[in-house]
């Protein structure tokens, strides 16, 4: 079959995520099309694995998680002025900003396929600070961006998020809008092991704001630990400045005391997973699908996580259950999901085989990205 050589242009607010979230998809791309990426500044060892696919790069400034308003026009100029001259057959953005600006930009140009990707809907969805005067320019940008166009074709990665855009009148019926199932988890990149049951540990991953719900972690483990003082809570991720930032007092609390071990931001999660009983996120973020979960589920780790967008999608119960989802921010039924996997160990084993059983079947990143090539029209080999 003869494919036709296309010219796609990714846009993202994180190097971090294109390699980690976009690697699998950049890499089955670049075997038949040509690559361009807009990031923010790559690190080199990452920049190397791009030139290696011969990936064309262009860096920006890019601050994908604060307000900005110089800097995001800045952004927005370059990124229109970067899409006129590649003149892309394909532009792919993903995230809030490169999605608001990238799209408009690539209308104004004309681009033939637009296919911006929402991988959650971030903190100007989350209940309470949609009255902000932030989260409501977002979103009235977002409205204008996202106008329906025939070369427009809109990705989610739950389809609550796309029920909210059109409760909110941000898109309509007549927008085309896809769901896939997130950005999917590499399972030859994991190594199913089978969980410590003698010496219980629970791990979270995530950056610290208050939407991911540390705080409802911080009081569970404080908590269930006066009780199983032996059971050990640890949290992976990173400070950086926020518009939710958890505030200085629980911060000082997570680095400096002793009821959860801060490891801060790793390169590489898999050792502290594997090393982990449980993975947990209470987060009522507004996530796509949570990358840790899948993560997890990939490594054979029962999980417990929020009912709420995004997260709901990653467990099921009855006899395949997986783990356990909890209400947004009930630290009280947080504490029970977590006594129950230290009063009843076996399911710790059990619910992490569902897991990754269900990452196989729903999450495995040649399913994802075979989806996510038919969507931008490409006519390719069989990747599965």
């Amino acid at each position: 079959m003869i494919v036709t050589r296309q010219k796609i242009l990714i846009a993202c607010d994180s190097a971090k995520s294109l390699i980690d979230f976009r690697g699998k998809l950049i890499e089955d791309l670049a075997k038949q099309h040509q690559v361009y990426v807009f990031t923010p500044a790559l690190p080199l060892a990452m920049r190397k694995k791009l030139n290696v696919l011969n990936v064309i790069i262009h860096e920006n400034k890019l601050k994908g998680s604060t307000v900005a308003i110089i800097e995001d026009v800045k952004y927005a100029i370059a990124l229109y002025k970067l899409i006129k001259r590649v003149r892309p057959d394909i532009f792919f953005p993903y995230t809030l900003k490169p999605v608001i600006y990238g799209t408009l930009a690539a209308k104004l140009n004309h681009v033939k396929l637009i296919t911006p990707m929402l991988s959650g809907l971030g903190y100007s969805f989350v209940p309470g600070s949609q009255k902000s005067l932030v989260s409501r320019m977002a979103q009235q940008m977002l409205k204008f961006s996202l106008r329906a166009s025939p070369s427009l074709r809109i990705i989610f990665q739950n389809k609550d998020d796309y029920q909210t855009l059109i409760s909110k009148k941000i898109l309509t019926p007549k927008h085309r809008a896809f769901v896939v199932n997130g950005s999917g988890v590499d399972l030859s990149h994991y190594r199913r092991s089978l969980p410590d049951t003698s010496a219980i540990s629970f791990l979270m991953i995530s950056r610290l704001i208050n939407a991911k719900g540390i705080y409802e972690y911080y009081e569970a483990a404080r908590i269930t630990r006066l009780a199983y003082p032996e059971v050990k809570f640890k949290l992976i991720g990173s400070s950086d400045k926020n518009i939710d930032s958890i505030n200085a007092d629980l911060l000082f609390k997570i680095q400096y005391g002793d009821t959860v071990e801060y490891i801060g931001e790793v390169d590489d999660v898999r050792p502290y997973i594997s090393e982990a009983s449980v993975v947990v996120l209470p987060s009522y973020y507004g996530e796509g699908i949570p990358r840790c979960l899948l993560e997890a589920m990939a490594t054979g780790r029962a999980i417990i996580t929020c009912d709420s967008v995004g997260c709901r999608e990653t467990v099921i119960s009855g006899a395949a259950s997986n783990g356990f989802l909890v209400p947004v921010k009930n630290v009280a039924e947080l504490i029970f999901k977590i006594q129950h996997y230290i009063q009843h160990p076996g399911d710790i084993v059990e619910h992490g085989l569902n897991g990754l059983t269900l990452a196989k079947e729903k999450f495995d990143v040649k399913l994802i990205n075979a989806c996510m090539m038919e969507i931008m029209q490409l006519k390719t080999r069989s990747l599965i």
